[in-house]
Order: C-alpha cells, then structure tokens, then sequence
C-alpha cells in the first residue's frame, strides 16, 4: 500500500512538471494547479490504510502489606495478563480475596494460576472470535481438573479487543472492573457484583468447605463497546475503585496525549493513579467511595480502604501509525 501511495505521488509531480513546461495562461495555469492538488490529496486519503486498532498498555500497583510481593506479573494477591496478536489484544486482572489466609492458603497462587491459564489460552488461540466468558470459562475449569487443585477465591475482569471489528467485549465478574474514558469524557464504566456489602462474586475451589461462595464465569456481567483511537481503558481491581471517584481518575489521565501516547507517559499515570489510590486508602478521614458504600448500609466507617492496589492502563492506538514511524 505505501508502494501505491509513491506510484500516486510519482504521478502528480509528473502533471505538475507537465504544466510547468507548458506555456499555459498565468490564470489558467493556476487553476490547473490547484486542481492538480485537491485530486491528489482525495487520492492519498483514498489509499490511506483503514484505522487498525491495538492495545499499548502499562501497568502498575501497590501491595497491602510486603512492598516486595511484587512479580512481573501480579501485586500483592491481585494478579494480571497482556496478550497482543495480529487478531485481537486481550488483558484481564484478578483479585485473591485474603480471607483464605484463615486457612493457612496463600490467595496469590489462585489468581496468578488463573491469570496464567487465560494467557496461554489466549495467545493459543488462533480463531476468529475469542469469548471474554469463554476465556475465564477454560482456565477456571484447567484450575478444577488439576489432579491437587488450587484452594482459594478471586474476582475477575477480561476484555478482549477484536481488531478487525474495532470493539471490545468484557466479562466482569465481582468488584474489580474497568472504565472507557473517551477525552474528558467516562464513555463506560463496568458495574460491581455484590452478595452484599462488600462480599463481591467470586470465583472459587474450595473442595466443598462451608461458607465459601462459588459463582460461574456465565455469572459474569459482559458487555461489548465500539473503540475509538485514542480510547483510554482503565481496568483495575477494587484498590483503586474503592478509593478514587471516577472523576479523580479522569482528571489523572489528561496529561497524556491522547493521539499519540507513548509507554513512559502511559506508566507514569498508572504509577500515579496507584500511589493516589494507596495514600487515600491510608487517609482515615477521607470520606471514600468505599466509605460511601459502607454508610450506605448502615456503617459507621470513614476512611479508605486498604488493600492490594492494580491498576492496567491501556490505550487504543493504530497500528499502521506506528508501522509507518518505524
């Protein structure tokens, strides 16, 4: 296609030389020009190659307690995955609920494994369609027909962006979630899935202990979104929703250039929305979303929240942009 773009350039300057060495009237030669160059710029547009979209994507976070239970892949007990192919950018993000440590069972075995089993799936994948619920559906049930399964509980977020459909299908699933913010402007925002007061939905293997809650991936919320260039997705566990208003958030990414973001900048705002999310959460008396909820219901609690902090920054860019500065 770029080879087309010179074959039409090539030919425009020949009109124009065509018309410079030809004695035409002053007038008339300007006219010719001029039309010359509104008909080459149609044609350039023309063969300009459709918007194909792509994930450029940063993450960040902040564990609850040990600053070193950090890894290439996950915070704390919450856990995330990046795949990039020539058909579809998947990401998604979990959240190991704590109280498994009652147990004497580390909740960080149980997100990673589920966050690792959606990678491998994801990038073996080589159909067209990939399903969000489809996705989380195969790697829970890896996670059951392990001969010694993994104990323990998360919540789940997935989206997928098909590249030839420009639009992202999610699933959520409990407390964790993501957000579409379009300039200024929340174009979506997922919404919580509660038991009740802060007892989201779960996926969970518990080897029939009492008490534990055990939804499905199908219980999922989804949903599916046309994309634009220069989308910003926001996905993020309960750290950062349960300590930042949306506005806050928002007003965090409008440093980055929109059009044309580059990593560092991507980065530079997750580091920042997760060390904002981490100092509210330690603010006792900051009246946080999450202390909304609680008085909500009928709690006397003020304060944020403290907790495993993720936060996976995406930014819908065009590939062919980028094919054409290198």
């Amino acid at each position: 296609m770029r080879n087309s773009n010179k074959s039409v350039e090539a030919n425009i300057l020949f009109l124009l030389d065509y018309v410079d060495g030809n004695q035409l009237e002053c007038r008339g030669r300007e006219t010719l020009m001029q039309s010359i160059f509104y008909f080459g710029r149609s044609l350039l547009l023309g063969l300009r190659q459709p918007f194909k979209p792509r994930l450029l994507c940063a993450c960040s976070g902040v564990p609850r307690t040990h600053p070193c239970n950090v890894g290439p892949a996950h915070f704390g007990d919450d856990a995330f995955f990046i795949v990039e192919n020539e058909k579809r950018s998947v990401i998604g993000i979990a959240d190991g609920v704590g109280g498994w440590r009652r147990y004497d069972v580390d909740p960080s075995k149980f997100t990673r494994s589920l966050m690792n089993n959606c990678e491998r799936i994801a990038r073996s994948t080589t159909t067209d369609v990939l399903n969000p619920v489809g996705l989380l559906q195969r790697a829970y049930e890896q996670m059951m027909h392990l001969k010694s399964p993994l104990l323990g509980s998360c919540t789940a977020c997935v989206i997928v962006m098909d590249k030839e459909k420009k639009e992202v299908s999610a699933a959520n699933l409990g407390d964790s979630g993501f957000m579409v913010v379009r300039g200024d402007v929340v174009v979506y925002q997922s919404q919580e899935q509660q038991h009740y007061f802060n007892t989201p939905y779960q996926l969970s293997i518990s080897n029939d202990r009492l008490g534990v809650i055990q939804d499905r991936p199908s219980d999922a919320d989804t949903t599916t979104l046309s994309i634009q260039k220069g989308d910003l997705i926001v996905m993020a566990t309960d750290g950062l929703f349960d300590n930042m208003f949306q506005q806050q958030i928002v007003d965090r990414l409008q440093r980055i250039d929109r059009f044309a973001p580059s990593y560092e900048a991507l980065k530079e705002a997750a580091d920042k929305l997760a060390a904002d999310a981490r100092n509210l959460a330690m603010d006792e008396d900051y009246m946080s979303p999450f202390a909304m909820k609680a008085q909500h219901y009928g709690l006397n609690f003020r304060g944020g929240k403290l907790d495993d902090i993720t936060v996976l920054l995406a930014s819908v860019v065009d590939c062919w942009d980028e094919k054409n500065d290198t």
